[in-house]
């Protein structure tokens, strides 16, 4: 199932995600206060993601993995600066992607990726 996901971040293509979400995928962000819910509004927000933290140097450093619940840490550079995170996503039966929760750290970069990412959610939003 997360091979899915991981073949989406290597091509940095956002283009299978929705075949890859559920209807009812539940985002929680590290930026945003309440969950983002229905595959259409994470969907919009994973778009967001691969623009904003998917650069040259984005790398998945550990992965932890069972049936249907994987912790992948990554680390990438952004601005001149290191970000670390950790993305938990949880698949159910099918495959599709119902639960995806991201941490992100230090502090300095969790303010770098809330205002990149609002910028490219002003530009990904629908008119």
């Amino acid at each position: 199932m997360i091979e899915k996901w991981h073949q989406l971040v290597s091509s940095r293509n956002p283009e299978g995600l929705n075949a890859l979400l559920s209807d009812n995928v539940v985002l929680h962000s590290p930026v945003v206060h309440t969950p983002v819910q229905g595959k259409q509004m994470v969907s919009l927000y994973l778009h967001a993601a691969f623009h904003t933290f998917l650069t040259d140097s984005f790398t998945y450093v550990r992965e932890l993995n069972s049936e249907f619940d994987h912790v992948l840490e990554f680390q990438a550079e952004i601005d001149g600066l290191i970000v670390n995170g950790v993305d938990m996503i949880r698949f159910d039966s099918n495959g599709q992607i119902v639960d995806f929760k991201v941490m992100v750290r230090p502090l300095k970069a969790m303010n770098l990726i809330h205002q990149k990412m609002g910028m490219m959610l002003e530009k990904l939003k629908p008119s």
